[in-house]
Formats: C-alpha cells, sequence, structure tokens
C-alpha cells in the first residue's frame, strides 16, 4: 500500500466511538498505508473500529486494554512487537473529560481517574514504547493537549491537559539524541458524534473537524515534519 506512512507501524490509542477522534485518525493512517495497532478498553467496540480499518487494506492489531494500569500498557506494546515487530509511531489519544464540576466537588477518586486516562496513560504508553524506538533508530509519538484558556468546572482535566504538555516537551529533549520526535495536538472543540448529540449546535462551521485533525497527526507521523519535536500543535478550527 503506498502513502506517506507506508511501511510503517502506529499505535493509535482511544479507537472507540464511531464518529470519534480516534477512529478518524485510524482510517486516515490507514489510507495513507500505515500497519495499526488501535487500542481502547471496549473490546467490542476497538474490533468494530478494526474491522473499519481491515476493509479497507490495511493491517490491524485490536486490543482492548486500561491505559492507566501499567501491566496492560506492557502487554499491549509486547503484542504489538510479537505481531509486528516495530513500532514507528505512538499516538497517544486515548482520554478525554468525564469529570464536570467545581474544584471543590471533585472527589479524589475523580481527580485521579482524570489524571489517569489523560495524562497518566499518555506516560506509560510513551515509557514503554521509548526503549523499542531508540533501539530501532527513531520513531514518532503524538499526544493531545487540548486549545484555549482552562475552563472551570474541569480542574482535573484542565491540570492533566497541561502535564500534556509538560510530558511532551520533556520527552522530546531525551528523545533528540534517539531520533525520537514528540510533538502534541491541542484541538479546539471537536465535531465529534458525542459533543454533537450532547450540544446540538445550530452551527458547526466554527467547530473543529475530526478530519483536520487526523491530517495534522499524519503530517506529525510522516517525514514531511522531519524538523518539529517538542511542539504543541493548534487544531482549532475557525475559534471555537
Amino acid at each position: 500500500m503506498s502513502g506517506v506512512l507506508a511501511g510503517k507501524v502506529a499505535i493509535v490509542t482511544g479507537v472507540s466511538r464511531d464518529g470519534q477522534v480516534g477512529q478518524a485518525v485510524a482510517q486516515a493512517f490507514a489510507a495513507e498505508g500505515a500497519a495499526l495497532v488501535v487500542v481502547a478498553r471496549s473490546r467490542d467496540q476497538v474490533e468494530a473500529r478494526a474491522r473499519e480499518v481491515e476493509s479497507a487494506g490495511a493491517q490491524v492489531l485490536p486490543i482492548a486494554a486500561d491505559l492507566a494500569d501499567e501491566a496492560q500498557v506492557r502487554s499491549m506494546v509486547e503484542q504489538a512487537m510479537e505481531r509486528f515487530g516495530r513500532i514507528h509511531v505512538l499516538v497517544n489519544l486515548a482520554g478525554g473529560l468525564t469529570r464536570y464540576k467545581p474544584a471543590t466537588e471533585h472527589t479524589l477518586a475523580d481527580w485521579e481517574y482524570e489524571i489517569g486516562i489523560n495524562l497518566k496513560s499518555a506516560f506509560l504508553c510513551a515509557r514503554e514504547v521509548f526503549p523499542h524506538m531508540r533501539a530501532a533508530g527513531g520513531g514518532v509519538i503524538i499526544n493531545f493537549a487540548r486549545a484555549g484558556l482552562p475552563q472551570a468546572n474541569m480542574v482535573a482535566y484542565n491540570c492533566a491537559k497541561a502535564g500534556v504538555e509538560a510530558l511532551t516537551r520533556t520527552l522530546a529533549l531525551e528523545g533528540r539524541d534517539a531520533q525520537i520526535r514528540v510533538n502534541a495536538i491541542a484541538p479546539g472543540l471537536v465535531d465529534t458524534k458525542a459533543n454533537v448529540e450532547m450540544m446540538k449546535p445550530k452551527d458547526l462551521s466554527r467547530w473543529t473537524r475530526r478530519g483536520d485533525i487526523a491530517a495534522a497527526a499524519v503530517f506529525l507521523a510522516s517525514d514531511a515534519s522531519q524538523g518539529i519535536t517538542g511542539q504543541v500543535i493548534t487544531v482549532q478550527g475557525w475559534g471555537i
């Protein structure tokens, strides 16, 4: 299969529900020739997304895993290496906003869960693939931050995404000598099916499109972005 990612193996996490960013990124990577390891907590959902990618002609390994669990992350990477023998790209997309309430109402469990799915998972996945990328002569890690200023009632999520930016820049420094490039994409409000169904907007023209995020991820994963590392790239549509 031809394309700018032909011959590359990419792990994409957070590939679960239909109409979400993970689905768009996986499909875009497949269209550009990548072999894929797609990961989500729900086995049914990740296998459904894998079938979509396979129908487009790509090689794909679906894995159900809780990426805030160290042992499950290690197993996921081991399975990827056993199947493909190489990991060129890691896309840390798993996570999301799940706790929306004032800071004083966040329980410790709320805090730990939100940090776990957004920041801890990205750290564990990156830490696990780093030695494999170093041994192979390089690689690419793409994290997901958020665009704009912090908003009220999202304290754990805001802190997690700020941590993702710090993680991105730290790993970029530590990966320079090993040719491991680490960047982050910071989307605005995205036109996922879940967001549209919940918010029922009358006009989507200013929302961030899933396809634009996927295109940015393809660019950062490709050799076209060889000179870019340690950056947070905002993909914000027309301002939301």
